[in-house]
Order: C-alpha cells, then sequence, then structure tokens
C-alpha cells in the first residue's frame, strides 16, 4: 500500500533568472516593497539573514494590519504566509547554501536526486522544525511512549482533550474487539486504544503522510497487527460494522482555500453531514459515536453552528448519551498572538448511540 503512495512535501522551485538577495545591509524598505510586489528574495549570505527578514516583515505588517481579533489574525497571517513565502533559499546536494544554516534530515530523505533547488524559507523553517520533533520525539501526557510525528501531519500540542478522551475510555465497559478512528494523525487517539484493551484499531486518513509516518512508527511490532491503516477519506474501505466509532475532527469552519495539513484545522459544509451519513451504516446497533470536539468557533465568532448540536437535532439518526467537556488552560505568556478566548474554550467529547426504534416512531 506504501509504495502506491505519494509523501506530501515541499515542491522545489526552479529559477533560471537571477534572483535579488537579501543581506545584512540591505535596504529593508524597498526589500519588502519588492515582497510586495511579489518579486522573490534570495537569503545568500546568512541563515541569520532570513529570520531578521521575517521580523522586518512582521513589523511592517503590524503597522499595516490590525491583529487583535481572531478574524484579524488569520488576516494577518493570510497576509504573512503570501509575503514571507517569496523569501528564498537556495539547496545545493541536499543541504542549506546560506552560511551557519540548521541541518535537516528531510532534505535527504524527500529529495536524494535533487541536487539543485529552492525552497521558502517558511518550508525551510516548517521542515526544521519537523525533523526536530520527529528525530527528538514528542511527550504526550497520556501515550507511555514518546511520538516522532512525521512531517507534515498533525500532532496535538494541547492536551485537555486527550485527557477527556483518556477519562472516558478508563470507565469505558462495552465490548473492545474493534474500533475505527477517523482521521488518525500521527496515530494518539488509536494508540490510546490499544493502550485501553482494543483488540483492533482500524484507521483512516486522507493525508499520505500520516499513514507513512504512523506505519514507520509502529514497523512490524505487535502495534504493526493491531492497528490497520488506509489512506482514504472518512470510512475508506472499511465498511464492517465495529463497537465504537472514533472522530476527532476539525473544529474551525473552511473560510478560505486550504493545504493538506489545515485539514486538520478547517471543515468544510460537507464533512459533518457525510460523516454522520457513513457513520450511521457502520456502527453496530449498540456500538457508541464518540465525537472531540471544541466550541472554539462560536466563542471566536468564526460560527455559530455547532455541526454535532444540528446532528443531533435534525439528523434522527443518533442520540445523545452524554457530552463531557473540560476548560482549556489559559494561553502561555510566551504567546505572542492574543488568546483572549482561552479563558472560555472548552473541549468536548460527545457520546452518541444509535436511535432507537421506540424514539423514530415518536417523532
Amino acid at each position: 500500500m506504501l509504495t502506491d503512495l505519494k509523501v506530501n512535501k515541499p515542491t522545489p522551485i526552479a529559477f533560471s533568472k537571477t534572483l535579488k538577495s537579501f543581506k545584512r545591509d540591505t535596504d529593508i524598505a524597498l526589500t519588502i516593497e519588492n515582497l510586495v510586489k511579489g518579486k522573490p528574495i534570495l537569503i545568500k549570505d546568512f541563515y541569520s539573514d532570513g529570520m531578521a527578514l521575517l521580523k522586518d516583515l512582521h513589523t511592517h505588517l503590524n503597522l499595516k494590519l490590525p491583529n487583535k481579533s481572531f478574524i484579524e489574525q488569520q488576516a494577518y497571517r493570510s497576509e504573512y504566509f503570501k509575503l514571507s513565502n517569496l523569501i528564498l533559499l537556495e539547496v545545493t546536494d541536499q543541504k542549506l547554501s546560506a552560511k551557519k544554516s540548521p541541518s535537516i534530515g528531510w532534505l535527504e530523505k524527500f529529495y536524494p536526486e535533487n541536487n539543485h533547488f529552492f525552497l521558502t524559507f517558511p518550508q525551510i523553517q516548517g521542515l526544521n522544525s519537523a525533523w526536530q520533533w520527529y528525530k527528538n520525539g514528542v511527550s504526550i501526557p497520556v501515550l507511555r511512549n514518546k511520538m516522532h510525528p512525521y512531517y507534515g501531519t498533525y500532532f496535538p500540542t494541547r492536551f485537555e482533550h486527550l485527557s477527556l478522551f483518556d477519562n472516558w475510555l478508563k470507565h469505558y465497559s462495552g465490548a473492545k474487539k474493534s474500533a475505527i478512528d477517523i482521521g488518525v494523525g500521527c496515530g494518539v487517539l488509536s494508540l490510546l486504544m490499544v493502550q485501553h484493551g482494543f483488540q483492533k484499531v482500524f484507521a483512516t486518513d486522507i493525508n499520505p503522510n500520516a499513514i507513512f509516518g504512523l506505519s514507520e512508527f509502529m514497523g512490524n511490532t505487535k502495534l504493526s497487527r493491531k492497528i490497520e491503516l488506509d489512506f482514504g477519506n472518512l470510512f475508506g474501505k472499511w465498511k464492517n460494522q465495529t463497537e465504537l466509532i472514533i472522530f476527532n475532527p476539525p473544529w474551525l469552519p473552511e473560510t478560505h482555500n486550504i493545504n493538506s495539513i489545515d485539514n486538520a484545522i478547517y471543515y468544510n459544509k460537507t464533512l459533518f453531514p457525510d460523516f454522520f451519513e457513513a457513520a450511521k451504516q457502520r456502527l453496530a446497533p449498540q456500538g457508541k459515536l464518540v465525537l472531540i470536539f471544541s466550541n472554539l468557533a462560536q466563542i471566536t465568532n468564526a460560527s455559530q453552528e455547532h455541526p454535532i448540536e444540528t446532528e443531533l437535532a435534525d439528523g434522527n439518526r443518533f442520540q445523545l448519551e452524554k457530552c463531557y467537556k473540560k476548560s482549556v488552560k489559559k494561553a502561555s505568556s510566551k504567546t505572542k498572538r492574543d488568546q483572549y478566548w482561552r479563558s472560555t474554550e472548552e473541549v468536548e467529547l460527545w457520546v452518541l448511540t444509535n436511535m432507537q426504534p421506540s424514539l423514530l416512531h415518536s417523532m
């Protein structure tokens, strides 16, 4: 299966023309003016020059754009993304050409035969951060061992929702023959279910990197026989009914064109209707459907609709057994963005069961 998949990675940029470069004595205002005009800028001498230019770009945008409310922050990040991705770094023989650049193993893994190309500075930053997480591992409080998330794969940096799920699993008394994990990501929820005694977990993801990464992480261990992976949308190839379906969907409605990793953050209009329709067919009569969600969209005014509440009110497919909620910790004092909404944010664990025939007839 893995031989048929293609890893999502930054696309190499090839340039035949001479690029304008930026170094320590370059005119900052003129450089940013060129970026605004859509002209790429090459960081040629030192890697730190690129870091300095990004800092200057933030200073420029802070003077031009409001950056307080959640919606304003989204607009700010969109503009920063556009301009910063015109700042380029050269890659030669799988290494960054700029002096004192970090060593990034993904360059060797992803581009073994491409000896000369360019990537944007944010892409390099993403590759560098991802390499450190992959190489050093990430501790997840509810798991026994560190995770080593693959490049381009979502992994949690907040853990309240994982604590909710872990606590629910501790009190779960249903059958543990099989479960389905929709959108497996780096595999935390699947690993938790195995940790709590599930015999088999069938997991899917539309991100090939998630499938690559978790497959590599499990290797030929017992885990690889307990967690079976499929690259596919929602339930993928899994058709049989199961005792437990787990879904940790995106928490925000889509407001712009998104890339592959943004699929872990933003949902489109059809995601929830499609999911609930398919889940109805695959949930065993006495099974449970568990969704992990948040009130983030409501408290940031991104949307007033709650897709799970909408399904319970109008779907006539499931009934609510219980909804558990947990307050989110305040943002770190080191966080640069104003995350005022964290004081009222709650993560949610929704437990749904199949609608009973008697209830259907009474509606």
